[in-house]
């Protein structure tokens, strides 16, 4: 069972933020842009997920054709350029619901492979249970202990490009052993994905919800879709 796994280009490093000395009064004020920040995201990731699983919902029910590769690759970065060049006009959220939309009808298919699976329905639903409880686990504990992941920025970057150029190579030359190596590379690579995210809001690095909606919806993409196939490879031919 392959899928492609879109990677997150908002991993990147940061420079560490120190506050100047004597800044205190700012406390509060930057405690409240972040809280905002945080409260924005968690609506609008709401919604895109809910859309989301709307279109792929749709696409299952349709049987809609998988849009292929270079089309899933161009749509997919097309979308998060228009994302980030919009990200702080009034087309932000039509981009974000264009860019997550087409995530769930490209997801649409590769659902359908699987509850034509043996006991397909049963790994769908293991798959997106593990999904959620990873990310509340994961988004609980950086909001508890408000820990800085930053410094994972880059490693976490060069792997999904390591994985995504593998998964690649895997499908062309339909070698499923490497597909499922690079499904668990993906896996963890995006639990680090939310750590990374979660912990650039609650501490000031990331500013746009926008922004930071499109990296934990990414995240929580691959993370699934990375699940599905670990899941139901034993069910696959």
């Amino acid at each position: 069972m392959n899928s492609m796994t879109p990677f997150s280009s908002t991993a990147r490093p940061e420079a560490p933020h120190s506050a100047p000395m004597g800044a205190g009064s700012a406390t509060a004020p930057d405690a409240a842009s972040t809280s905002r920040v945080l409260r924005n995201t968690y609506a609008l990731l709401s919604m895109t997920l809910l859309f989301s699983a709307a279109i792929a919902a749709a696409s299952v029910a349709f049987q809609l054709p998988a849009p292929g590769i270079l089309l899933t690759l161009g749509g997919y970065f097309g979308l998060l350029f228009a994302v980030y060049k919009f990200k702080d006009n009034g087309w932000a959220l039509p981009a974000v619901f264009a860019l997550t939309g087409f995530m769930g009808y490209s997801l649409g298919p590769v659902l359908a492979k699987s509850l034509a699976l043996p006991g397909g329905a049963q790994v769908v639903t293991m798959a997106l249970a593990a999904t959620g409880a990873t990310f509340l686990a994961l988004s609980a504990w950086v909001l508890t202990t408000r820990r800085d992941f930053s410094f994972m920025g880059g490693f976490l970057f060069a792997g999904m490009v390591i994985a995504l150029i593998a998964g690649l190579g895997a499908m062309f030359l339909q070698m499923p052993a490497l597909s499922l190596a690079v499904a668990a590379m993906v896996a963890l690579l995006s639990a680090g994905l939310i750590l990374f995210e979660t912990s650039r809001i609650v501490n000031g690095g990331e500013t746009s919800c926008v922004m930071a909606t499109v990296g934990l919806f990414v995240s929580i993409f691959n993370l699934f879709t990375s699940l599905l196939s670990l899941f139901g490879f034993g069910s696959s031919d």
